[in-house]
């Protein structure tokens, strides 16, 4: 079964860990003790944002919650922004990688129903909630949230190009605004009227993407 944009396989056997607060992070193995530091916190600091919003994060709530002593936390993430754009990196680092079925159609489905089940997961739909409200004020958060969505635009960008081979669209279609097609209305249901969007809402901006691409409607 697909996993949302952000997995929890880090996190099945997380506990907190407790670590000298001199302790120089990136001074271990990857996979080592800073790993799983920078695993702790990230848990922590996600939690924080799904249950209580970017207004309620405080570095040292967080290390409190992790297991981590406050001073590695400031050390290595020196403000509430910092920390939130490390989580957004950590999200694209654990992306599901993009389908590929052979017709766009198809693959633009696969893209939404990512897209909606993301969105519906209680965590990590509030979660993301929290960020994009964050993001309208805060311009590190904003940047941070910009690389996140380019990341995943530009991991099912060849959905397009491979549609664009096979003659299914027109040559000069916009591929990034194509793959933004499909999940444009997925979020604006969740931000404006506050549900999460439902399949047959995702198979609807799927299609309406798909059928906006053959009419040449994306061509540059």
């Amino acid at each position: 079964m697909t996993r949302p944009y952000h997995t929890e396989r880090h996190y099945r056997n997380w506990r907190p860990v407790t670590v000298n607060e001199d302790s120089e992070p990136g001074t271990v193995r990857p996979g080592g003790r800073t790993a799983r530091v920078r695993a702790s916190v990230l848990r922590a600091a996600g939690d924080v944002l799904a249950e209580r919003g970017f207004a309620h994060l405080d570095l040292a709530d967080v290390a409190r919650r992790a297991g981590v002593g406050k001073t590695t936390v400031y050390r290595r993430w020196g403000a509430v922004a910092g920390l939130v754009a490390d989580l957004l990196a950590e999200m694209v680092e654990e992306s599901v990688p993009r389908a590929e079925t052979g017709s766009l159609l198809n693959d633009l489905k696969a893209n939404a129903n990512l897209v909606r089940r993301t969105l519906c997961d209680p965590r990590q739909g509030a979660l993301f909630k929290a960020v994009i409200a964050a993001a309208t004020y805060d311009e590190r958060t904003a940047q941070a949230l910009r690389r996140f969505y380019d990341a995943r635009v530009t991991e099912w960008v060849p959905c397009v190009t491979q549609a664009i081979d096979r003659g299914e669209v027109p040559a000069g279609t916009d591929p990034c605004e194509v793959i933004r097609a499909v999940s444009a209305p997925l979020y604006y249901r969740l931000l404006t009227i506050g549900e999460p969007p439902d399949e047959t809402a995702a198979e609807r901006a799927a299609r309406a993407a798909a059928a906006g691409a053959r009419a040449g409607v994306y061509v540059r």
